[in-house]
């Protein structure tokens, strides 16, 4: 159930190979079995997530097919990843790529008489099938449309003809959905390629260095290579992907990235496939972008066993067509694996905001504290002008001492005259001055009495309150005992009638 735009599984080399409809979304709406060079937009169910939309098998998302067959000499990249490959300054075949993808990704002239007997044989074990020649054939063709609802199972609808193997890529399995995912938009020449390990990224963060020299190792261990990890990230399912590119360092001193399509291509050969596996390796794919024309010709064919209706509502409905592009979900299990992959971004992305969160109140705190010592530094710099000020005027009189008056202070002294005149001019801001002074002290000594302001109590009054009080309580307590004695009188009648009444009881019986 991946969005494999070449090699669904199994395959290997870069030959397209004319088989029976396997469980891909393969050859832009064909289902060949191309190998190699593959666009592997989705991981198989039981790899997790890839960042990307994953692949349904340890395919890469990129045209590469392998290192070329470039001859040339045996420096940098040519002996460590693979024979022939010739890195006289990153010589690869690209026009031998390029012909290789092309022959495995849009030719499908070779697919149709495969394709057109599968659909033969599928209609047949749906509608009409003649595998017991009565009644029981209708029941049988029930049972074939149920299994490729589900699809599971194989449809038997002729002696001579082997069984349809129904899969849930077929046209009639219900439980389908298109999503969508982002579009990579990383360039071949950055040289990334994701790497999804089996492992914890606990463990991968802690054996990092020993993962780099491993990988140092797969790639011949030369000494011009050098292998960076650009990002870890954790995964459903205790997966972890890590992210590397190589760097090569050419005799004169430059360096440059290997590309993405080389140094996944030389991951896909078989041997160095199975060191990859070796140490936890269970996906590999480049991180590149597709190009328009690509883009293109993905829209226009829907994915096999997708309507091609649901897939033009799915573009329809496509909120940002620049950076999303549909994917088929095929499947519970995948329908699994995309909820495990967006509960772990729902998870990083709360993370990201606890840290930012605990950032901002960080930025808060010193913001106050920043603004308290400015606050500081305002008044201290006051002061210290106004010290320097006072010394300053201190120096000028020693100075001047003994100087006639020059034109220019004639002049501030005038001035200085006039505005002194103003100020004790009685309506001017003098008078002003003095009325709002006046008004601040009358509050001042207003709310100074408001804030000790007290009621006393004569102490005459006071005295004849406690008496009158005392009064009333020798009244209460008067009455009350009057209360009690009554009580114990009614009592005392109560008793009386009762044992007259048991008199009277008797003498009458």
């Amino acid at each position: 159930m991946a969005f494999n735009f070449g090699a669904p599984s199994g395959t290997s080399g870069t030959a397209a190979a004319t088989a029976a409809p396997a469980g891909g979304f393969g050859g832009f709406g064909t289902t060949s079995t191309t190998a190699g060079s593959a666009f592997s937009f989705s991981a198989p169910a039981n790899a997790g997530s890839t960042g990307l939309i994953g692949g349904t098998q340890n395919k890469g998302f990129g045209f590469g097919t392998g290192f070329g067959t470039a001859t040339g000499t045996s420096t940098g990249l040519g002996t460590g990843l693979g024979t022939g490959l010739g890195f006289g300054g990153f010589n690869t075949q690209q026009q031998q790529q390029q012909q290789t993808t092309l022959g495995g990704l849009f030719s499908q002239s070779t697919q149709a008489p495969a394709q057109s007997n599968q659909l033969i044989n599928t209609a047949s074990a749906l509608s009409a099938p003649t595998l017991l020649g009565d009644e029981r054939d209708a029941i049988l063709a029930k049972w074939n449309q149920l299994q490729a609802f589900w699809g599971t199972g194989k449809g038997y609808f002729n002696n001579n003809i082997p069984p349809v193997e129904f899969t849930q890529e077929n046209p009639f399995c219900r439980f389908k959905a298109v999503g969508y995912s982002c579009m990579p938009n990383n360039k071949d020449e950055d040289g990334l390629v994701v790497l999804v390990f089996n492992k914890k990224e606990t463990d991968i963060r802690s054996q990092q260095q020993q993962l780099v020299e491993s990988l140092h190792k797969i790639l011949g261990g030369s000494q011009t290579l050098t292998v960076n990890v650009e990002g870890i990230k954790t995964l459903p399912d205790d997966q972890t992907e890590v992210v590397i590119y190589v760097v090569e360092r050419s005799p004169n001193g430059t360096s440059r990235r290997v590309p993405a399509t080389t140094l996944y291509a030389h991951f896909e050969q078989a041997n160095v496939k199975t060191q990859l596996q070796q140490l936890g390796v269970t996906l590999s794919m480049t991180r590149t972008e597709l190009t328009p024309a690509q883009i293109k010709q993905i829209l226009q064919n829907p994915p096999a066993g997708v309507d091609p209706i649901i897939w033009e509502q799915a573009k329809v409905d496509n909120p940002d067509s620049e950076k999303l592009i549909p994917v088929p979900m095929v499947g519970f299990r995948e329908l699994l694996r995309r909820l495990k992959v967006q509960e772990q971004m729902t998870k990083q992305h709360q993370t990201r905001l606890d840290i930012i969160s605990e950032d901002i109140s960080e930025l808060q705190k010193n913001q106050t504290t920043t603004m308290a010592k400015i606050a500081q530094y305002k008044r201290k710099l006051m002061d210290l002008s106004h010290r320097t000020l006072q010394v300053l005027i201190k120096q000028e009189i020693q100075r001047k001492s003994g100087y006639a008056i020059q034109a220019d202070e004639e002049q501030l002294r005038v001035q200085l005259d006039t505005i002194q005149c103003e100020l004790n001019a009685p309506t001017q801001f003098k008078g002003r001055l003095n009325e709002l002074m006046s008004q601040i002290r009358m509050q001042n000594h207003f709310g100074a009495v408001k804030s000790e302001e007290r009621y006393y109590v004569d102490a005459d009054l006071l005295r004849e309150i406690k008496q009158h009080l005392k009064q009333q309580q020798e009244g209460l307590s008067h009455l009350i005992s009057i209360i009690k004695d009554d009580l114990e009188d009614i009592k005392l009648v109560e008793h009386g009638l009762n044992e007259t009444i048991h008199i009277r009881g008797g003498i009458f019986s």
